[in-house]
């Protein structure tokens, strides 16, 4: 059993780092569509997999990783306010979405929408708070409509590909890796 349980473990390391990597990457080939490269979100994608797939914990580490990382190797994004900002909105998407989902009775699309559509409200809730409190202490402004604007509107075409995307890619990685019981 011991040998079992650490064989997973590998597993699930071993798709967190595929989904760290897709996560260095995606932005290469969104940022190539000037007007909305930025709106389609390409981070967000790959720590709602990994928080889905490997667990919450997993996906909690990649999606604060994330954007700390891909400043440190290609100066983007910045780091302040908008990367640390953004690395605790990650975790909390890889966090909740996975704790939700893992605890989930069934794994049906019912229920990835459910957790995903919680996870997205907590995220973004975290991020203007975050966001909010680094803005104050470098006396920059940042308000309630500022908030909206960041967390919803000029996000609405990254909202509609992960709502589109991530149940079926969540059932289609759940099936090749756990096989045709979800």
């Amino acid at each position: 059993m011991n040998q079992d349980k650490k064989k997973f473990q590998v597993k699930k390391l071993t798709l967190s780092a595929m989904f760290m990597a897709l996560g260095l990457v995606l932005p290469f080939f969104t940022g190539q569509i000037q007007q909305i490269g930025s709106m389609l979100l390409p981070m967000h994608l790959p720590v709602f997999l990994c928080g889905m797939i490997c667990g919450g914990g997993w996906g909690g580490i990649v999606g604060f990783i994330l954007p700390l990382l891909r400043y440190a190797l290609f100066g983007m994004p910045p780091i302040f306010p908008k990367g640390l900002a953004m690395a605790f909105e990650l975790a909390t998407y890889g966090i909740v979405a996975g704790v939700l989902y893992q605890r989930s009775k069934w794994h049906c699309y019912r229920a990835t929408y459910r957790c995903l559509i919680i996870a997205m409200i907590v995220g973004r809730f975290v991020w203007g708070v975050v966001y909010a409190i680094l803005c104050g202490m470098t006396q920059q402004v940042f308000t309630f409509k500022l908030f909206l604007m960041g967390a919803f509107v000029e996000a609405i075409p990254g909202i509609i590909i992960q709502l589109l995307l991530v149940p079926v890619l969540v059932k289609t990685i759940n099936k090749a890796t756990r096989g045709p019981d979800w």
